[in-house]
């Protein structure tokens, strides 16, 4: 199967971003998507199942937290995912950046068991997957405010996702959101949320994937305080009462 799959075609993409792939994370995304795609017969993993497409807007839009972390590289950062899902960007950053050290973070235990799986047919090392809820794996002590980023492909308002990913990161980390809308004013009115968590709202960086005018968009959150102990709230609570003054 793996063999059939356009190698050139997912170097290209690459490229276009800055990065060369060499030959085993040529195989590992090759085998990620032949993986990908064989569970997502018999479990609901994504919507996104045409080659190109997974390509592009999977694993090229998961590696583009480069146009935001510089020195993604040069440096062992620990990053938790959010809201991984079937992995995304946590995986994709990890074969091109296997310096870094991940935990995968999805609610669903089906997901977790997908994620397992994988990161052992990719030979991944120093990435982890845990199932739970934000909310509540937030307030153990050896994950909160203890990654120097956080990001999420989550579809959720920035003012909720705020609540659920700036209490795991360090003062002087970042919380990365991955978008593909214009956000400015989600953004205005996340504001007061960011303030209250303890980050501050950085800048937006918006882009076009590779030879397409397929949009996305980073939000970067510097944290600059510790997040105050009653955040998050209990499951549920920032969904339906968001912090907005």
């Amino acid at each position: 199967m793996i063999e059939q799959y356009d190698s050139d075609y997912l170097k290209k993409n690459f490229f276009s971003i800055g990065v060369n792939l060499n030959e085993q994370q040529i195989s590992q995304f090759l085998l990620y998507y032949d993986t990908l795609i064989e569970w997502n017969s018999f479990m609901n993993l994504t919507t996104i199942i045409e080659y190109e497409d997974v390509v592009r807007k999977h694993f090229v839009d998961s590696v583009s937290l480069i146009k935001a972390i510089f020195d993604l590289n040069e440096k062992k950062y620990s990053i938790i995912d959010i809201g991984t899902g079937a992995g995304f960007p946590g995986i994709p950053l990890k074969i091109v950046f296997p310096n870094l050290n991940f935990v995968l973070l999805d609610s669903l235990n089906k997901r977790i068991s997908f994620l397992n799986h994988i990161i052992s047919v990719l030979d991944l090392k120093n990435i982890i997957a845990i199932h739970g809820r934000a909310e509540d794996i937030a307030r153990q002590s050896d994950k909160r405010e203890n990654f120097d980023l956080c990001v999420s492909r989550a579809v959720a308002n920035l003012s909720v996702l705020s609540e659920y990913c700036i209490p795991f990161v360090k003062n002087n980390g970042y919380f990365i959101s991955y978008k593909s809308e214009k956000v400015k004013e989600e953004c205005d009115k996340a504001k007061t949320a960011i303030n209250v968590l303890g980050g501050k709202y950085e800048k937006q960086i918006d882009f076009f994937l590779p030879e397409s005018d397929i949009y996305r968009n980073l939000v970067v959150i510097k944290k600059i305080k510790s997040s105050p102990a009653k955040f998050p709230r209990k499951a549920g609570v920032p969904t339906k009462e968001p912090i907005l003054t």
